[in-house]
């Protein structure tokens, strides 16, 4: 392994994807965003199904946030 494939390796990703978990807010989530240091970029919304007498019906929705790891300025 070169020494910047080490150095890589050791931080964290710039792209992450953080999703909201069925007992959190999507404002705990945002903050657990910005506590490991990334900010958002996208929101993205898909909805949940289930089949009842062979139709989909809308059961729940998945929230995902696309980010980016901030970066610090000394």
């Amino acid at each position: 392994m070169s020494k910047k494939q080490k150095s890589n390796s050791s931080k964290k990703p710039t792209k992450k994807k953080f999703e909201v978990t069925k007992n959190e807010t999507i404002d705990d989530c945002l903050a657990r965003i910005k506590q490991e240091g990334y900010q958002p970029t996208r929101r993205v919304e898909e909805p949940i199904f289930t089949e009842e007498n062979g139709q989909p019906v809308p059961k729940d929705r998945k929230i995902v946030f696309d980010t980016k790891l901030v970066k610090h300025e000394h």
